[in-house]
């Protein structure tokens, strides 16, 4: 079975990241166990941010047994990440 993590890249002062923070929330509760959830804040953890290329916040990235499977910038609805890590379970 694949190794997925999704990793959401915010900052404390983004009202943006503020919104997407309730939807990766929820997705963690609902998928636990199945997909790996790591909250990373680019203001503490700035050099992982940076070997990660993040340039805007928030940015969620999904990992397929670490390798990248997708990239999304600003708020991204709940469906749009269901229907990735759907595809990427595969």
């Amino acid at each position: 079975m694949a190794k997925l993590i999704l990793m959401d890249f915010y900052a404390d002062w983004c009202g943006p990241c503020k919104m997407q923070s309730p939807i990766f929330e929820a997705l963690a509760k609902e998928l636990d166990g199945k997909v790996e959830f790591r909250k990373v804040n680019v203001d503490k953890e700035g050099d992982f941010a940076a070997e990660k290329g993040i340039m805007v916040v928030p940015t969620i990235i999904l990992e397929k047994d670490g390798v990248e499977a997708a990239r999304w910038m600003g708020v991204t609805s709940r469906e749009e990440l269901i229907k990735a890590i759907s595809k990427a379970g595969e």
